[in-house]
């Protein structure tokens, strides 16, 4: 470990949740600036809407055989 002498001044009880901390407040901050600088990240989180749930029904149902010809 590189860097293993830092809990020789740091205790790890005090450096592991300032680290875990840090990276929680780090992926929050980056996922709202995301959310705040795209336009389909919110679609994204949100599912889909209620035309692509048409379109699966549509999709999803039977369709007829064609009749035969005499």
């Amino acid at each position: 470990m590189i860097y293993g002498k830092i809990w020789c001044v740091v205790k790890p009880s005090v450096g592991m949740p300032l680290f875990l901390g840090g990276v929680a407040v780090t992926s929050l901050v980056v996922h709202f600036a995301i959310l705040n600088n795209t336009t389909w990240f919110a679609r994204f989180l949100n599912g889909p809407g209620p035309a692509a749930a048409t379109v699966a029904a549509e999709a999803a149902a039977p369709v007829a055989p064609p009749a035969a010809k005499k």
